[in-house]
């Protein structure tokens, strides 16, 4: 396994950088709307954007 990650540093990267951003905007959306439980989830949780990509589209939309 430590081999596969040395001889793919690319792909560590390509990851963090899709994943940082959604977890960005899912976590600035869940503190804005006082949803802790969402927040401590979405901060814990990682699976490289996809529970943030679930959460900004279909969670955090605002209630008419």
């Amino acid at each position: 396994m430590e081999q596969f990650l040395v001889q793919n540093v690319w792909l560590i990267a390509l990851l963090a950088l899709w994943t940082v951003p959604w977890k960005g905007v899912a976590l600035w959306k869940a503190a804005r709307a006082n949803s802790k439980p969402w927040f401590i989830v979405l901060l814990i949780v990682n699976t490289v954007g996809l529970l943030e990509i679930i959460y900004i589209f279909g969670f955090s939309k605002k209630k008419a």
